[in-house]
């Protein structure tokens, strides 16, 4: 297991190490350029010219990989339910960023039929996921065991739209939602290895290695972005593997980045429709600590370093 383990994430590593130099001028050569918002903090402006969608190879790369590995992987119930949310997800983003190129506009999708498309993707993974397990959930510490029955449902409707839309409110800085991801996706993996579930375990290695491998390309300053493909794709595959390895609470301290970032956004909203006054400088809460006075990077290797006490708080509840 472990060979293979280190095999998927060498080949994904190598190959998107490889092919994302002609990608990114492919992309530039096109003009697939990201289109900032007028809105947006001043010093993100020059990042206009820089070519998003880079999530298309991350995406790709890694389902490839675990075919390769893993040729049966498609009758496996667990991943299966795990490439549908990857590459389900990653194609409403893929839409959403053709459309926002095209136009050169950040309205893409309309809010609501994005929403849409996500509830109809969570209802789908309901009707496979309940047909394949059991629809309860164990509480972490206390190992009780609570069956959800029909509630389920609601469960897989936050986690996966939660989820996606979370990693795409995080994906505002250079490295930012891509290293995040990488930290969330370690306790995954773990607990993969745990179970002994070796094609889940070639999945998330393929796709850390693709992570790792677009990192190269994306830290400061960055020369591609991973647009809403590569956000909703990770944040619908981070809750689909929460869900077949049976770590739905832990995937609220994993992914503690995310939540944060969702919630500021969330309270930032009420309160302006509420009270007509801000709670926080800005939202997403990352660009407030550029607003403080905060470089971009430091703000990044600050968010890292939160990520990784999260992912390790979040996997020391679920094993104790």
């Amino acid at each position: 297991m472990i060979i293979m383990m280190l095999g998927a994430f060498l080949v994904s590593a190598g190959i998107v190490l490889i092919l994302m130099p002609y990608y990114i001028n492919y992309l530039k050569k096109i003009s697939f350029n990201q289109a900032v918002s007028e809105y947006s903090l001043e010093e993100y402006q020059k990042k206009a010219k820089t070519p998003t969608m880079g999530g298309v190879l991350f995406v790709i790369v890694p389902v490839l990989v675990t075919f390769l590995f893993m040729p049966k992987a498609v009758f496996d119930m667990d991943v299966a339910i795990v490439l549908l949310a990857f590459i389900g997800y990653g194609a409403i983003g893929f839409i959403d960023d053709y459309i926002i190129v095209i136009k050169q506009d950040n309205q893409g999708l309309l809010a609501s039929h994005k929403f849409l498309l996500q509830v109809l993707l969570a209802v789908i993974f309901f009707i496979v996921y309940q047909s394949h397990t059991s629809l309860d959930i164990v509480i972490p510490i206390f190992h009780t065991v609570l069956p959800l029955g029909g509630l389920y449902g609601v469960l897989i409707f936050f986690m996966f739209v939660g989820g996606s839309n979370a990693v795409n409110l995080t994906d505002g800085m250079d490295g930012l939602a891509a290293g995040c991801s990488v930290i969330a996706l370690v306790p995954f993996l773990l607990f993969a290895l745990q179970a002994r579930n070796i094609a889940i375990v070639v999945f998330i290695s393929s796709l850390l290695g693709a992570l790792i491998g677009y990192l190269r390309f994306n830290i400061h300053p960055a020369k591609i972005f991973m647009g809403d493909t590569g956000s909703l794709a990770l944040g619908g595959s981070l809750a689909a593997l929460a869900m077949v390895l049976k770590q739905e609470v832990a995937f609220l301290f994993i992914g503690g980045v995310f939540v944060w970032e969702t919630l500021c956004v969330i309270i930032q909203i009420s309160s302006v429709k509420l009270r007509g006054k801000r709670v926080f400088r800005y939202t997403p809460i990352h660009y407030s600590f550029v607003l403080q006075g905060m470089k971009e990077t430091k703000v990044v290797r600050s968010f890292w370093i939160l990520s990784v006490i999260c992912a390790v708080v979040g996997f020391i509840i679920a094993v104790l």
